[in-house]
């Protein structure tokens, strides 16, 4: 994997992360606003689902 790989995959990661709040602004602003009311467990969590799920991708995607 080059450097130039791992800049393009944060790029798109920006992008993603961009377009909610670029296409809704005011239901990213109610997602945030319900984020706030989770505890730090619940948030764990779904940090933790998320680093798998994006593990298991990669490992899927990748030869």
């Amino acid at each position: 994997m080059s450097a130039d790989t791992l800049w393009v995959a944060l790029a798109l990661v920006l992008v993603v992360e961009g377009l909610f709040p670029f296409l809704s602004p005011t239901g990213w602003r109610r997602m945030f606003t319900q984020l706030l009311q989770l505890n730090d467990g619940q948030i764990r969590f779904f940090g933790l689902a998320s680093i798998l799920v994006g593990l298991l991708l990669i490992w899927w995607l990748l030869p």
